[in-house]
């Protein structure tokens, strides 16, 4: 399957795997923090998330997802083979303007690492910017333009 980029080039993906099932969304996906209260309130400062305490674990939640917190050292089994602070590198999709977003970020103290930079993602091109949470971890905030719908 090819899908045209902005740029006029082309993405080329695989054709979907016939492996009996289908993927449909991703749930929730896990970090470790070194300090969760410090990466709570970041999240939910910065990128609005809301703070869910599930059977007594703080945990961040976003449209029909979830981030789990694991604290460095404390972390729930099974996981990962090596869980680490700052090992994650994302990319969250918002549907506010890439100016309200540089404006939101920059009222926050958050030091905008890159962007906007044009880049592609999942279903097309995407404005994104790049910065750091508390953990050293990538945070990409984008936004498809308004003929895609994310």
């Amino acid at each position: 399957m090819t899908t045209s980029v902005q740029d006029g080039s082309a993405a080329t993906f695989a054709p979907r795997s016939v492996s009996g099932f289908k993927i449909e969304r991703v749930d929730h996906f896990v970090i470790t923090v070194a300090d969760i209260n410090k990466s709570v309130d970041f999240y939910h400062r910065v990128l609005g998330m809301e703070i869910a305490i599930i059977k007594g674990r703080k945990a961040l939640t976003f449209g029909l997802s979830k981030i789990g917190l694991h604290e460095r050292g404390k972390e729930l089994d099974p996981k990962a083979s090596c869980p680490t602070p700052g090992s994650v590198d994302v990319c969250f999709i918002t549907n506010t303007k890439p100016n309200q977003v540089m404006e939101h970020l920059k009222n926050c103290n958050v030091t905008i690492m890159e962007g906007p930079v044009q880049r592609n993602g999942a279903i097309g091109p995407i404005t994104s910017f790049y910065f750091r949470d508390p953990d050293d971890n990538l945070i990409e905030v984008s936004n498809y333009p308004d003929n895609i719908k994310s």
